[in-house]
Formats: C-alpha cells, sequence, structure tokens
C-alpha cells in the first residue's frame, strides 16, 4: 500500500523553483528547465535525480482527470476491519478497480477510500464488491459532490525555510 518513508531530502529555493517549473511546464525536459531556472542543464539533472532518490518526486506519469476520462462519480468510503488485517485488506481493495486510493487511517475507521465509477450504479457495485470482498466488518460512505481545493503540494513546500545557501553558482531566487 504505502512506501516507507524514505529519508528527508532538504530543499532549499533552487529546488522549489524546480518543482515550481516543472509544475507550471510538466512536459519540460533538463534543457528547458535549466533554461526557465536560470542554472546549467547539469545542475537541473543533477537536483531533479536527488529529488527522485529522496522521493519528492514520486513519478512523471500524467495527471489523469477521472470525470473527463468518464468516471464523474466519486465517494470516500470508511472501512472498519479486523484487527492486524492491514495486509489482507490491502490486497483485496487493490483487486477492486473503482478503488482509486486508500489510507490507514485514526479515528473510528481503520481505511479511507477514494473510489470513482461512470455512474450510481457503477458506484454501487464497487460499494457491493467492497461489501462482499470480506475486508470490512462495517463501512460508511459519502459521495463527492464537488472539487474544492485539488491536490497540491507546491503552496506546502512554499512554507520551508530554504534560506540556506545553494550550492549553484548561477542560481539567484527571484521569489516575492
Amino acid at each position: 500500500m504505502a512506501e516507507s518513508v524514505r529519508n528527508s531530502v532538504s530543499l532549499d529555493g533552487l529546488d522549489l523553483a524546480l518543482l515550481e517549473a516543472m509544475h507550471a511546464h510538466p512536459r519540460a525536459g533538463a534543457l528547458e528547465l535549466s533554461r526557465l531556472t536560470k542554472v546549467a542543464r547539469a545542475t537541473v539533472q543533477a537536483r531533479l535525480r536527488r529529488l527522485e532518490d529522496g522521493g519528492i518526486i514520486a513519478g512523471y506519469a500524467p495527471h489523469i482527470d477521472l470525470a473527463a476520462a468518464g468516471f464523474g462519480v466519486q465517494a470516500f468510503v470508511t472501512l472498519e476491519i479486523a484487527q492486524g488485517a492491514l495486509d489482507t485488506v490491502t490486497i483485496k481493495l487493490e483487486a477492486i478497480p473503482g478503488v482509486i486510493e486508500a489510507f490507514a487511517t485514526t479515528g473510528t475507521g481503520d481505511v479511507l477510500c477514494r473510489v470513482a465509477a461512470a455512474s450510481h450504479q457503477g458506484l454501487q457495485q464497487t460499494l457491493l464488491d467492497l461489501n462482499r470482498s470480506g475486508v470490512a466488518t462495517r463501512s460508511t460512505s459519502v459521495m463527492v459532490l464537488s472539487v474544492v481545493v485539488p491536490f497540491r503540494a507546491l503552496p506546502l513546500l512554499e512554507t520551508l525555510d530554504t534560506r540556506g545557501a545553494v550550492k549553484a553558482p548561477a542560481y539567484r531566487e527571484h521569489r516575492s
């Protein structure tokens, strides 16, 4: 389910500038990123490798809009599971295509799943599949009406203290 937490990578101003440039220009290669950040391509490549190795950059897959792809019905499902059954739950949840994310949680529920379907009938079928899978002793669900704040990481990263020395000699931070 979740990857193990990797060693923490300290981010500096250049790292944030690279991540912001990648966010603004997701198809840009190292050469374009070096132009946008005004540092050497080798510096960009080294920084990207460090961010990848440290787990900060987790992948380059396209961001898929599920509603545009035909899966506009979404819900969050809270599962209460048997003690110690998380490994089994993970395997069974991964076998249900409509389960697009799942998190072990604290509180009254043990696992929070985000599910998607093409229709309300499809959502009902996914909920039935969840209940029939035997993973949950109890489940509750809430429908998503609209996205208020889409997933985002940059505003949080921008709260980091990045005043440390940047080792790229040509880089000059251009933050407002």
